[in-house]
């Protein structure tokens, strides 16, 4: 599929789920600026806060009678369709439970280029370091050439589509603040920090731009489902992970012209009717996680796992089938 993919269906889905925000902004507002569901937290399995009562009891009843039978302890699933509300469906026995992340960390760096939607049309040069980096840590790669121009826009696709770890090296060095790469790279990376405490994802920490961790770079599969679902209300954002394919180019060094192709690495896309994206990140210690969304009759889920084996889009799958059955 092509770079203009189902435009209509995302642009909807976006106005969509930011008008129903707005509403929900006459919601209560935690510490953290998330507006507080009628039923915080009532459909996590596991109920350790004894939280009990009314909705709450029963949905926590029928969760343990009726759930997503996946082999991920991290997992969960949220209601995108009243907006901020966020209507938690269910977790799974370690929702709660902060570990490594992976690639899903690019979510929250797209997520800072676009509160700067000004810079999207901004012109970039890859350098040598970039490409240097991604052979130093064997990560994913866009594969950008050293001496190319491209547009933050350009580079947002190249950091999300095939994940690439050069391209979110280049958006962090060009957007982050300071007198050397060191420095602008660890602007970015607090950046990222401020914006999850703003957000109110309590269980989250970064030290990287894109996942490859120096130790302290951990979410909940709870807090990557809120994350995701934030970053589904920027439409740049929503456009760009539903697509299969984007086909480009940029000015090489010597003028000429470089046409870049990159494949989506999250094959919800194609074996799941209505998925709108999300993310997905492996690693050594990560495995594999998936942070993912779809929409069915009017309803938006989106989810998280983390921890999990090769079977995670078999998991998201149902996940999501479960969800739009309940």
């Amino acid at each position: 599929m092509g770079a203009h993919a189902r435009p209509n269906r995302i642009h909807r889905t976006g106005v969509r789920i930011a008008m129903v925000a707005l509403v929900g902004a006459a919601l209560p507002i935690s510490a953290g600026g998330l507006a507080q569901a009628a039923t915080p937290d009532a459909t996590h399995s596991a109920d350790e806060n004894g939280r009990q009562g009314g909705e709450a009891a029963g949905a926590q009843d029928a969760n343990v009678q009726d759930a997503p039978q996946i082999n991920a302890d991290h997992a969960f699933l949220l209601d995108a369709r009243d907006g901020s509300q966020e209507r938690e469906l269910w977790g799974g026995a370690k929702a709660d439970e902060s570990v490594s992340m992976a690639s899903t960390t690019k979510i929250m760096t797209a997520l800072v280029v676009l509160k700067h939607p000004e810079l999207l049309n901004r012109q970039i040069t890859v350098k040598q370091e970039y490409r240097d980096y991604v052979q130093k840590v064997g990560g994913s790669t866009a594969d950008l050439q050293t001496g190319d121009t491209l547009t933050v826009e350009q580079l947002l696709h190249a950091l999300l589509i095939p994940s690439g770890d050069d391209a979110a090296m280049a958006l962090a060095d060009n957007l982050g603040r300071g007198d050397t790469a060191e420095a602008r790279i660890a602007d970015f990376v607090h950046q990222m920090n401020v914006e999850a405490q703003q957000l109110g994802l309590t269980g989250t920490n970064f030290d990287s731009f894109d996942g490859v961790s120096q130790g302290n770079n951990h979410s909940t599969a709870r807090d990557l489902a809120k994350l995701g679902q934030r970053a589904m209300l920027k439409p740049v954002f929503a456009d760009i992970v539903q697509k299969k394919q984007f086909k480009t180019e940029a000015v090489a060094a010597n003028g000429h012209i470089r046409y870049y192709t990159w494949n989506t690495t999250n094959k919800l896309l194609s074996s799941y009717d209505g998925a709108l994206g999300i993310k997905t990140g492996s690693g050594p210690e990560a495995g594999y996680a998936l942070v993912f969304a779809a929409e069915r009759d009017n309803r938006t889920l989106v989810g998280a796992i983390l921890k999990d084996d090769q079977g995670r889009f078999d998991d998201a799958t149902k996940m999501l089938d479960w969800g739009f059955a309940h």
